[in-house]
């Protein structure tokens, strides 16, 4: 295949077979795959406007997969399905279930036992996911849309501004957001929750 994708810092670079999932053969450049990428992010986004989720169907591997399918699923085959192999960053690929096991597990016992408030308890599921690194690609992006959907439909609280630009590109705010990302890599989530509301 002809895609030669150029990555930001701290994006997860592609191997050969997961390039070879495009569905759209025509894209040769890495704003095609952004714009294509973007439309489908916008579709999946309406999906989760038009519709009120509880917090076991938000707090559930199905959902997770299925939002990640959502966003992607014009753009890429294995949107929606655990990467199979391992990256620089995120869990072994053989631990994804569990590890999202885990964090789910965690999320309910935050939720019954008010840990903490809606904010954090959002930013740190949201952290944790990305952590994981579920997916070959869109992780960060699923990510944040994990976390509005979750404060918005569990916490009835408006969804996250994440800086109000755009994070997929070279920008000032996205700077600051991996700056937030790695303070929170090391436990403290002040920075990630600012930027969040920011």
């Amino acid at each position: 295949m002809g895609l030669d994708i150029i990555y930001n810092d701290g994006q997860t670079p592609l191997d050969e077979d997961e390039k070879e999932g495009l569905l759209i053969q025509s894209i040769a450049t890495r704003g095609e795959l952004d714009e294509f990428e973007q439309q489908n992010i916008e579709d999946a986004i309406q999906w989760s406007l038009t519709r009120k989720f509880k917090s076991e169907q938000i707090l559930s591997e199905s959902f997770i997969q299925e939002l990640h399918k959502r966003m992607y699923k014009n753009v890429w085959r294995w949107a929606g399905e655990y990467r199979k192999t391992n990256k620089n960053i995120g869990v072994d690929k053989l631990e994804i279930p569990v590890a999202l096991r885990s964090l789910i597990d965690d999320a309910y016992y935050w939720l019954e036992d008010n840990v903490y408030k809606p904010d954090e308890f959002t930013i740190r599921f949201k952290h944790r996911l990305v952590s994981i690194h579920c997916f070959p690609n869109g992780n960060g992006r699923h990510s944040r849309m994990v976390a509005d959907i979750i404060v918005e439909n569990i916490f009835q609280q408006p969804v996250f501004s994440w800086g109000s630009k755009s994070l997929s590109n070279e920008n000032e705010s996205r700077e600051k957001y991996l700056i937030a990302i790695r303070k929170a890599d090391k436990g403290d989530f002040d920075l990630l929750l600012k930027f969040a509301r920011s």
